[in-house]
């Protein structure tokens, strides 16, 4: 995502094709702002779409934020903790719903206690339920936010990040106080689905993750983009651990209705924040339309106009290894408790939050790597290190029959969350400045699919090859993360190669 924090002149040699095409001055000047190379650059310049982006920020000063340095950190923060407290919580409650409308006071039970007796149909049939009402919540929200980030991304390339920074949050505060409405009248549980919908309606978290995404490129140079970003994915694995921490204990101790107020009033923080703090980083089209066949049609010419350097065939390859690094990582995500409650491992819940802790580490431990290894190696090989990280912690859990053993899998994956960054800055460097939103709108829906996709294979994957190892779908990541790593190796190794012919042709 980023290229080397070093400011030092770099040999024309080590540069990549589509750094000496974005590095041209009529490229540049289109991009972050930076002032061309050429001479003439030197005479200041009244035209806003070249001036520097705090210049454009100083212009369009939200309330508070003025001569203060506010970004998009917290935004993403506290909607990616709503969601975290949220989404468990919600399946708990359908669980208990379902289960008392049914009749059923069993507990899930299940880890490592051996049942002698034949399964308890009611408990059956409150999984099935539950487990459809979540797949009905989840398809919903997904099928409506498809078409409304692809909406609302294009639009903000026209009118502004803020816009799709607010009115997500404020749909995602709606779908609190829709569930909060079910739990205090005790409405039936399809109600949540039409919450989910009107959260999707709106954006949903999707559109917030695009918008967060695209100011950061709108703010940043090519060199410290790869940073801001594994920041704001940094700001995603803490606020996922926090929301983890807190959602158990709180939901143990005093019931689901205080953490969804919890939710509502973060969600409308966001809101609030957003609006007084976050400075503008576009020029606001005024006679832009959100209703308009064009902002699909900018996603669709994203990928099919053809470019210098081969930047449609980049986008696509790189799309590809961002949707199988981020299948693996949900993929493996979903069964790591699975894995850990049964045999041989059988933890407690104090050992699965530990273990969780220790996986949500993982964003912090490859931000601190990543700014290091910047340093003295180019982002495509921080990259590849990284999917090395995670396929060999991947191997090590696969195997683990130990705590120790185990541990030390979550320790390997320590550089395992640098790979994303890499790869959503090298996308953002490849469109122009007018892109962005539109970009990263399409790579927020790539992730929305990577969730189903990785939910249906590796929840099948896992009952189907118990009799065979227990750990094989730990080992099928692995593998298939090898396909990232060997596009983003041959992608760059084809820059090198055309960059020594042309360099040694006009030589």
């Amino acid at each position: 995502m980023r290229d080397s924090l070093v400011t030092s002149a770099v040999p024309p040699l080590q540069l990549s094709s589509i750094d000496i095409a974005m590095d041209a001055p009529e490229s540049r000047s289109s991009l972050r702002g930076d002032p061309p190379a050429s001479p003439a650059s030197e005479t200041p310049s009244l035209d806003v779409a070249s001036s520097p982006p705090q210049t454009l920020r100083s212009r369009r000063c939200p309330p508070f934020s003025c001569g203060l340095p506010f970004s998009v950190e917290p935004v993403l923060f506290l909607s990616m903790f709503s969601l975290a407290l949220q989404m468990p919580l919600c399946t708990q409650y359908l669980w208990d719903r379902i289960s008392a409308d049914l009749g059923y006071n069993g507990t899930r039970g299940g880890g490592c206690t051996n049942h002698t007796g034949p399964p308890d149909p009611l408990q059956k049939e409150v999984e099935t339920l539950t487990a459809h009402w979540s797949l009905y919540i989840n398809l919903g929200g997904f099928a409506v936010g498809l078409f409304s980030v692809t909406l609302l991304g294009p639009w903000s390339d026209r009118v502004g990040r803020r816009p799709v920074l607010i009115f997500p949050s404020l749909g995602m505060a709606l779908q609190a106080g829709v569930y909060l409405l079910v739990m205090y009248l005790r409405l039936p549980v399809a109600w949540f689905l039409l919450g989910r919908l009107l959260s999707g309606l709106s954006g949903d978290f999707s559109t917030v993750l695009a918008g967060c995404f695209a100011y950061v490129a709108d703010t940043s140079d090519r060199r410290s983009r790869t940073f801001r970003v594994a920041v704001l994915e940094a700001c995603l694995g803490v606020a996922g651990m926090l929301a983890s921490i807190v959602g158990g204990q709180w939901r143990r101790a005093q019931g689901y209705i205080n953490p969804f107020w919890l939710v509502l009033a973060t969600n409308l923080a966001t809101a609030l924040y957003a609006y007084l703090f976050v400075a503008e980083s576009v020029a606001p089209d005024k006679e832009a339309r959100l209703f308009s066949a064009e902002h699909y049609k900018a996603v669709y010419r994203l990928y099919r106009s053809p470019g210098e350097q081969g930047r449609r065939a980049k986008l696509w390859l790189y799309a590809v290894s961002l949707f199988v690094v981020v299948t693996v990582h949900f993929g493996a995500k979903d069964l790591y408790v699975l894995y850990e409650l049964s045999s041989p491992l059988c933890w407690g819940s104090a050992l699965i939050g530990y273990g969780s802790a220790a996986e949500h580490l993982t964003y912090l431990s490859s931000l601190a790597s990543l700014r290091a290894l910047q340093v003295c190696l180019e982002d495509t090989w921080v990259a590849i290190i990284g999917l090395v990280s995670n396929i060999a912690g991947l191997v090590v859990i696969s195997l683990a029959n130990t705590m120790a053993l185990m541990f030390t899998g979550y320790g390997v994956r320590f550089l395992a969350m640098a790979t994303t960054p890499v790869l959503r800055s090298k996308l953002s460097k490849l469109v122009d400045v007018s892109e962005q939103g539109a970009l990263f709108a399409s790579v927020a829906c790539v992730e929305s699919l990577c969730s189903l996709v990785s939910t249906g294979f590796f929840n099948s994957l896992y009952p189907a090859t118990l009799h065979i190892m227990k750990g094989l779908p730990f080992l099928v990541g692995a593998w298939l993360l090898v396909i990232p790593a060997a596009i983003i190796g041959a992608v760059r190794c084809r820059e090198v190669d055309r960059d020594y012919h042309l360099f040694s042709g006009g030589s």
